[in-house]
């Protein structure tokens, strides 16, 4: 891909600022929901919750990714932020009463996992990884990243985070994602130069303009399929102005906890630091699987290996690391963003210096009461029409890998088929019981990797996972009208 700002570019200091803030509209809706859907888990205790704020995972966000920047040596653009693969893990550790140390314990064994893992392959090398998932695996597994995230997308443009009251209500929500959608569309590929580098700001402006003003129709009429926008949190806002309206520290996790005392403790002890380590580490093991995706398809995009260089175990370290800092402030873990890596996709900016400003903007922003409310008044059928070009774009890079697979050849099909029906089609393996729900989820996504695995060993002769350093090249098998064209040549050869 030709981009217009490599990842050691550096734009204008006004440039820089504003692709910085489109990649944080980019990851900022997930980002906040997470510690949001976090908040509504059930403690031990019937009726009692823990409170997670948005505006700390934003802080965590940012300081998340500062520290992957730094261990990655500015050579791997992307942000990271809230991951939503931990939600069941969050679940189930707020459920057994462990409090906010038992999601700190949490988000820290699954950060080790990474840096346990950075180490080996510092040590043996990061070759066997691309034997053990070549463009036969990795691509589909990188189309079903996007693909999964699809019905979120959808969702959101036809409930608007909800469900719709009934069929004209929901039909407005799609209106305006799909306003959104083109816009975006439009300035990427009509646009001027200047529009074609922030296409998201310019899409997400515009369906928030079109919802701002049915939004208005519909408070002022008292029309309730157009009351698209939540007005009740800018009157909240002004009713209880203060100087903590302007201004605010976020809450941090570690201080929740610190406040609590004894009784944030009161429920840790060895038996149930063994039960978090259970609970977090095979999920930190999982999450492997879209770390390696996600770094391909970066890799692909900006047309540098960064398996190689700076090297899987740097990045490993910086997620890993990034994810304890993050989680450390904003009580959730911390992986790297498809949104992100859509946005440079779309933009072809991969300046690394878009990705800091973004990160140090998130933490300047945590404590600005005004802007996180704005962005928490984005509707989300806008947000849906903004995913749609965001996971589509990544679900395209992984079957873009897939070009230089032969399709042809039913070992590869086998293989294709199997990732993509088993992650597209949903299926988990859960593990353990509480209160009626599993302890321990694997995804669809580590599911399918698990069994596309299993198939590409079948099928395949199982690859010599040799030492880092010898050039032998990996290719998948050859086509059958390959093995057609050898066997002619050899017979005539022996005539």
């Amino acid at each position: 891909m030709k981009l217009i700002y490599g990842v050691s570019d550096k734009p204008t200091i006004g440039k820089t600022l504003v692709f910085a803030f489109q990649q944080m509209i980019a990851i900022m809706a997930a980002t906040l929901l997470v510690p949001l859907l976090m908040s509504g888990f059930a403690t031990g205790v019937p009726g009692e919750t823990l409170s997670f704020d948005p505006a700390a995972a934003l802080f965590g966000a940012g300081c998340g990714s500062i520290v992957y920047i730094l261990f990655t040596k500015r050579r791997s653009p992307v942000f990271l932020g809230s991951s939503f693969t931990f939600l069941g893990a969050y679940a189930a550790v707020i459920g057994h009463n462990y409090g906010y140390w038992g999601v700190l314990i949490g988000i820290a064994f699954a950060g080790l996992v990474y840096v346990v893992i950075a180490i080996i392959i510092k040590l043996v090398g990061s070759n066997w990884i691309n034997k053990l998932m070549p463009a036969v695996i990795i691509g589909p597994i990188v189309a079903i990243i996007g693909l999964s995230l699809s019905g979120t997308a959808t969702g959101w443009m036809s409930g608007n985070g909800g469900a719709a009251a009934n069929w004209y209500t929901e039909l407005i929500y799609i209106a305006i994602g799909l306003i959104t959608f083109l816009v975006i569309a439009w300035a990427s590929t009509k646009g001027t130069k200047g529009m074609k580098l922030i296409p998201f700001i310019i899409g997400i402006g515009a369906g928030y303009l079109v919802a701002l003003i049915l939004s208005i129709i519909g408070w002022s009429a008292d029309v309730e399929a157009l009351k698209i926008i939540d007005f009740n949190l800018f009157k909240n806002w002004a009713n209880n102005f203060g100087f903590t309206s302007i201004l605010d520290y976020p809450k941090f996790t570690f201080l929740k906890a610190i406040e609590l005392g004894d009784a944030a403790t009161q429920h840790i002890d060895g038996a149930a630091i063994g039960n978090i380590a259970l609970t977090f580490i095979p999920i930190g093991i999982v999450e492997l699987a879209q770390h390696i995706a996600d770094h391909k398809n970066l890799s692909s995009i900006i047309e540098k290996d960064l398996i190689t260089d700076p090297g899987l175990d740097k990045t490993l370290l910086g997620d890993g690391v990034g994810s304890i800092v993050g989680g450390f402030f904003g009580g959730a873990a911390n992986t790297t963003y498809g949104e992100s890596i859509g946005c440079v996709a779309i933009t072809k900016n991969a300046s690394i210096y878009s990705i800091l400003f973004a990160a140090i903007g998130c933490i300047v922003l945590s404590f600005f009461t005004p802007f996180v409310l704005l962005i928490n008044s984005i509707p989300k059928c806008v947000m849906g029409g903004a995913c749609i070009a965001m996971y589509g774009f990544i679900a395209v890079s992984g079957l873009q890998m897939l070009k230089q697979v032969d399709l042809s050849d039913s070992r590869n099909l086998y293989v294709v088929a199997s990732i993509l029906v088993v992650g597209i089609g949903g299926l988990t393996l859960n593990f353990g019981n509480h209160e009626g729900s599993p302890i321990i989820t694997f995804t669809s996504l580590a599911t399918a990797l698990f069994i596309g695995l299993i198939t590409n060993l079948l099928v395949h002769k199982i690859p010599s996972l040799d030492k880092e350093g010898e050039q032998e090249k990996v290719e998948d098998a050859p086509s059958a009208s390959e093995a057609r064209m050898a066997d002619e040549n050899h017979e005539e050869d022996e005539e």
